[in-house]
């Protein structure tokens, strides 16, 4: 059952790197968007600031920049439109979601930079694998060859940051192909699994958030 991250807050613990990593589970998107934006809204520059490490039930969701034709057929999937960047892209179990509810300008951050440090983290989570993966510059993510394994998004507001990364654990691919992924017709996706990695989504999720962290207090 999806939960409601506003009473998850003894969920968290703040780790070595000095932010607050909450383990959600399964919530759902509108309820999570809605969180972060509260949360941002009402912190201060001696807030704490926040890694939340959850999945959300199958949704679509569509940027602020997102045209509606890269939905190329109804699928009966919720479509939400949302205030990050980019396109359309999907969201489902077995997906790893990692919000980051940043000061950035704190952290002494650009966004290019710490987009940099997004892709980064994940790039070093599949290295760990044996899994050789790369950024593009005409294309924010982290892609394996041709196919794309996570989407990155942000909101930037007074220097703050939510929304994250999306990365493919162990997911139901086939609602991607009724979309044009982040805007793009014929973008391939993939999956951790399908890979050859068998460590679960949980494994997975404190591993990234390892390396998020190392990237953004270098």
């Amino acid at each position: 059952m999806a939960v409601n991250p506003l009473t998850a807050q003894n969920a968290g613990s703040e780790s070595n790197f000095g932010f607050i990593v909450k383990q959600m589970g399964l919530v759902e998107y509108g309820i999570t968007w809605q969180a972060m934006k509260d949360f941002t809204r009402t912190r201060t520059s001696l807030t704490t600031d926040e890694i939340w490490l959850l999945q959300h039930p199958a949704v679509y969701t569509q940027g602020v920049a997102g045209k509606p034709e890269h939905l190329l057929i109804d699928s009966g999937i919720t479509v939400i439109k949302t205030d990050r960047g980019g396109q359309i892209t999907y969201h489902g179990p077995g997906q790893l979601i990692v919000y980051l509810l940043l000061d950035i300008r704190r952290l002494k951050l650009g966004v290019r930079e710490l987009v940099r440090k997004m892709e980064a983290a994940v790039i070093h989570l599949l290295s760990e694998y044996q899994i050789s993966a790369h950024g593009r510059e005409d294309m924010p993510g982290v892609y394996v060859g041709a196919a794309k394994i996570a989407s990155l998004g942000l909101k930037i507001k007074k220097n703050y940051c939510y929304h994250g990364i999306a990365l493919n654990v162990d997911m139901d691919l086939k609602p991607f192909s009724a979309i044009n992924p982040c805007g793009y017709a014929g973008l391939k996706v993939t999956q951790t699994k399908d890979l050859g990695i068998n460590d679960e989504l949980d494994v997975l999720s404190a591993k990234l958030s390892d390396y998020l962290q190392q990237e953004l207090v270098k």
